[in-house]
């Protein structure tokens, strides 16, 4: 497999003008957030691109992998996106449903929400390495997409930026975890405030440090 970082070029609209090119109009760009995290949901977005703009590179100059990016960055970008794409939708997996049906169909969900929150039809997805095969559309995954498919880093800014934000109002419901910082994800002040209030009600229990927790828990 190839590393990511061996990705220099910034994503491109290559395989979307060729699309285009060829009879399709509407193509939704889509990808995820939050997928390790240990706590919160899962966050993806679809992004429908005006390509018949000559000049969108331009006018999206700097999206890329939102893991690229940093978070002010983003903020900026995410407004350019909103400002630019044809249609944008979010869509969410909670962490219930994660442990409930596990972190691939609960991905798969949160991509079918967020193309439900288009509002149009699309006739063909660009996803990251991950295939919708319930949804009856052409569609291709790519690996690393995100950082080689513009519709496909936009819509990695808008899940990145739409999941932070909702981290940050969950910080405000269940305080302690320091969501607001470190999002979900495993860092060392995270897992110690987990020792000191065990898990929240919006923790992945299936996830191993707060299964283990819960398991020292009860011995």
């Amino acid at each position: 497999m190839t590393p990511r970082n061996n990705f220099h070029a910034l994503p491109g609209l290559e395989l979307e003008k060729a699309l285009y090119k060829a009879g399709m109009e509407c193509i939704a760009g889509l990808d995820e957030a939050g997928r390790g995290a240990w706590a919160g949901p899962v966050v993806a977005a679809a992004v429908v691109l005006p390509l018949e703009h000559r000049d969108l590179a331009r006018r999206l100059k700097g999206v890329r992998d939102s893991k690229l990016v940093r978070e002010p960055e983003r903020e900026v970008l995410a407004e350019r996106i909103h400002s630019v794409a044809t249609a944008i939708g979010v869509g969410a997996a909670s962490a219930l449903e994660i442990d409930q049906c596990g972190l691939l169909p609960a991905t798969r969900t949160a991509m079918r929400r967020a193309l439900h929150g288009l509002g149009i039809p699309v006739e063909f997805l660009l996803l990251d390495y991950i295939l919708l095969p319930e949804m009856h559309v052409h569609q291709t995954a790519l690996p690393h997409g995100d950082a080689r498919v513009l519709s496909i880093a936009a819509a990695s800014i808008i899940a990145k930026v739409s999941r932070d934000h909702l981290m940050r109002s969950i910080d405000g419901i269940f305080p302690g975890y320091g969501f607001d910082h470190n999002k979900g994800y495993g860092t060392a002040m995270h897992r110690h405030a987990l020792h000191l209030l065990g898990p929240s009600p919006v923790h992945r229990q299936s996830y191993r440090p707060v299964a283990q927790l819960r398991l020292e828990e009860l011995l």
